[in-house]
């Protein structure tokens, strides 16, 4: 428990909470995905050290990671915007349709039980990596992006499984617009603009599906999270959230400086690993 940890415990806490802001924002410019990726595990690592419940203990690591990814997807999509990588036709597409899924992720993430969040964090991680490590050139859906209804299915799709992951929906924008033969540096720069999308409307989600938690475990509101509002902890995310801010044009950088099939094997290998921990937490182990 929060209350019981002595201050060597909480510093060692505060440190790697903010050494993951650094990494998330990093990863947030490399890879468009707004840091959630990274965020959610060791959110889960630093919220079980902390005594949070179990029952609870996802939903918060997803909420307070879309509220960290607020400013960081700002910043990051700021910084691929002025290099004229952003698609405006995909964001004027999707919009709505993400938005939409968004509010939709957000009533499950009210209602749903915890292992929920960890089945589709493992599903579509996994399924991003294979796609990055196992793919051909060959492997894909067509030669553009579709027109009309499908377009817009897709858009609600990224919107309510990245609100119930807790990541920007750059692995969703990704993944669609690389079968679909647009480059993955194109990719990414449009992701970190999705992820403003999702990010906001999904952290005041959270807060709202954490209200009926915070009834239920007192204790993640005000004894070992204090300053909690809803599934969002807010001092987590005000530990993390200054740094992000300093690492995502890094990683923007090194986005643009290495070549399609590094940047790819580097995602799809990540991806493989954070998955892999939450499959061994849904085989029973915390």
């Amino acid at each position: 428990m929060m209350a019981g940890l002595d201050p060597k415990e909480l510093l060692e806490l505060a440190l790697l909470l903010i050494a993951t802001g650094a990494l998330s924002g990093f990863l947030a410019g490399v890879f468009g995905i707004g840091g959630g990726a990274i965020l959610v595990p060791v959110f889960y690592e630093c919220f079980r050290i902390a005594g949070v419940p179990l029952e609870v203990r996802m939903p918060l690591c997803v909420g307070t990671s879309l509220a960290v990814i607020i400013p960081t997807s700002i910043r990051s999509f700021q910084a691929h915007y002025k290099r004229g990588a952003v698609d405006m036709t995909i964001l004027r597409v999707w919009w709505l349709p993400i938005v939409i899924g968004v509010l939709a992720g957000s009533v499950i993430a009210r209602y749903a039980p915890e292992r929920l969040f960890k089945f589709v964090f493992v599903m579509v991680a996994w399924s991003a990596a294979a796609r990055l490590l196992l793919a051909r050139e060959t492997w894909k859906l067509g030669d553009d992006l579709p027109k009309g209804p499908l377009m817009r299915v897709y858009g609600f799709c990224v919107g309510i499984l990245s609100t119930l992951m807790g990541i920007g929906g750059g692995l969703f924008s990704n993944l669609l617009m690389t079968f679909y033969s647009r480059p993955i540096h194109q990719a990414v720069a449009t992701s970190s603009a999705l992820a403003v999308l999702i990010s906001i409307p999904g952290a005041l989600g959270y807060i709202y599906a954490g209200w009926p938690a915070a009834a239920r475990f007192p204790e993640v509101a005000a004894l070992q999270l204090p300053f909690a509002l809803g599934y969002v902890s807010l001092i987590g995310a005000v530990l993390v959230m200054p740094i992000t801010l300093v690492t995502a044009p890094l990683g923007v950088k090194v986005a643009h400086a290495l070549s399609k099939p590094a940047l790819e094997v580097a995602f799809g290998a990540y991806l493989f690993i954070v998955g892999g921990r939450f499959v061994i937490s849904l085989l029973g182990g915390h």
